[in-house]
């Protein structure tokens, strides 16, 4: 059994490594420029219009999701441990350049994650409890007319997101516990498993308010540490910026010498930033689709935010301590969590590896939530009025986050791959087909310059009357 095990783990991941490396990164960089260019560069244009609406994007209704909790549900499931992990192995295969090559994926997703989110907000529906939903499997229906195919992202985005991507979570924190004192995986389990459910069994606005105080809190304690090595270092500022653009550009021979240089800086630089910023694989837009605001390209620009947060800061952070401590070193076998761990101790003492143990836990269970609240949104879609089908869910999550702490789940991570392709790759799909809506919705918003309110019936800057809106006359500068 075992054998069948390692032969199928071995076969999906050739197949993944064709199927992402020839499909969806060209997909997802080719739909980051041709929607960049198709808005003007609104990541740059309005890069003061996105910090001036999330600013303003914290108070919504009672029992409503606000456009700042919707922000931090999206930024708790990006932030996890990719971005301490991930952007260590990235450097560790592909030298100081794939960090160039991850800020231009982020640049350019910014793009994309404003498009899919403003077409959550555009076609999402009112549910009954108050709240709103959308996103991929909503448009794609409403949009595209086809609530089959929104159905395959559901059932695609259930399974990485909803059982996949928990398991792994759970598997890291109670290995990183393991690894750093020696506490038993079944003791993590059963933590981290009861502060899970004690937070998803209260559902999507439970997680909400829960994401808006720990998401930001972590990103800002990270971030900290990252400043405190660079003023410790300052000397060594410019040094790793000229490492970081010569490396990129293969001008780095002894790197390019050992494990290939300009390709191996720009693919892993590349797969970093698509996995870490998620613009494009259609997750991060159920959580926008649920926030309550008067505009639906504010939710759009608030999303794309979250791609700036996520890769160019936080990421970046991991980047500067790795290579600023002087610890690293091209072709080295150190890598993941470890190296960042290191590294860090390396330029501030000993003192921050418990800071960075406890980091580590708090993105894996930030990340955990987070991708429930993906996970809800699509099993409303596919139960729209079955309540049990989230008590279901809620126990699957649950489930899945103690049998991740205590299994070995290479298996599960390389089906969630395959999974994940054909799920981004179906939203991909699906935006640019419906990208001139989104982009409808930009030229309106600017034409107005942020301050009017928008209604879907009847607007000239959109293809069509969007059907069963609620972006109607009647409701206009309502808050929806």
């Amino acid at each position: 059994m075992l054998e069948i095990f390692d032969s199928l783990k071995a076969y999906l991941s050739g197949f993944n490594d064709i199927i992402y490396s020839w499909i969806l990164i060209p997909l997802l960089i080719g739909a980051g420029i041709y929607f960049t260019i198709r808005s003007a560069g609104l990541q740059f244009r309005l890069f003061g219009k996105m910090l001036k609406v999330i600013g303003r994007s914290r108070e919504a209704k009672r029992g409503q999701i606000s456009s700042f909790q919707a922000f931090a549900i999206g930024l708790a499931a990006r932030v996890g441990t990719g971005n301490i992990a991930g952007v260590a192995v990235a450097i560790t295969l592909g030298g100081a350049g794939a960090v160039f090559w991850m800020w231009v994926v982020a640049l350019l997703g910014m793009a994309t994650a404003f498009i899919e989110a403003a077409l959550a907000q555009l076609f999402k529906v009112p549910w009954y409890d108050g709240t709103y939903r959308g996103g991929p499997a909503y448009y794609i229906w409403k949009g595209l007319g086809s609530w089959r195919w929104g159905a395959v992202f559901a059932v695609a985005l259930l399974f990485t997101y909803g059982i996949a991507f928990e398991l792994v979570q759970s598997n890291t924190m109670s290995n990183s516990l393991h690894e750093a004192y020696g506490w038993p995986t079944w003791a993590t389990g059963i933590v981290v498993t009861a502060l899970t459910g004690a937070v998803i069994l209260g559902g999507l606005k439970t997680v909400a308010r829960v994401t808006e105080i720990l998401a930001p809190a972590m990103a800002l304690v990270y971030i900290g540490i990252s400043i405190l090595v660079i003023l410790m270092n300052i000397e060594h500022i410019i040094p790793v910026f000229i490492e970081i653009f010569e490396s990129a550009f293969g001008l780095n021979e002894a790197f390019a010498g050992t494990t290939g240089g300009f390709m191996a800086a720009m693919m892993n630089g590349v797969k970093r930033g698509l996995y870490s910023n998620e613009a494009g694989m259609g997750s991060a837009p159920n959580a926008a689709s649920t926030a309550t605001t008067i505009h639906p390209a504010r939710q759009g620009l608030i999303q794309a935010m979250g791609v700036f947060v996520d890769t160019m800061l936080i990421c970046s952070a991991t980047a500067f301590i790795i290579l600023i401590s002087g610890i690293y070193s091209p072709g080295q076998e150190v890598e993941g969590a470890t190296l960042t761990t290191n590294a860090a101790e390396s330029a501030l003492g000993p003192w921050v590896q418990p800071v960075m143990i406890v980091l580590v836990m708090v993105f894996c269970f930030s990340t955990l939530i987070g991708n429930y609240a993906y996970a809800e949104v699509n099993m409303d879609y596919l139960f729209p009025t079955k309540k049990a089908g989230n008590i279901v869910l809620r126990i699957v999550v649950v489930l899945a986050t103690f049998v991740g702490a205590v299994a070995k789940l290479g298996l599960v991570w390389t089906i969630a791959d395959t999974s994940m392709f054909f799920m981004a790759t179906i939203n991909l799909v699906a935006i640019l087909f419906l990208g001139s809506w989104a982009l409808g919705v930009l030229r309106d918003f600017e034409s107005t310059k942020g301050e009017g309110a928008f209604v879907a019936v009847d607007n000239r800057y959109l293809p069509g009357n969007v059907p069963d809106t609620i972006w109607t006359k009647e409701t206009a500068g309502l808050e929806h």
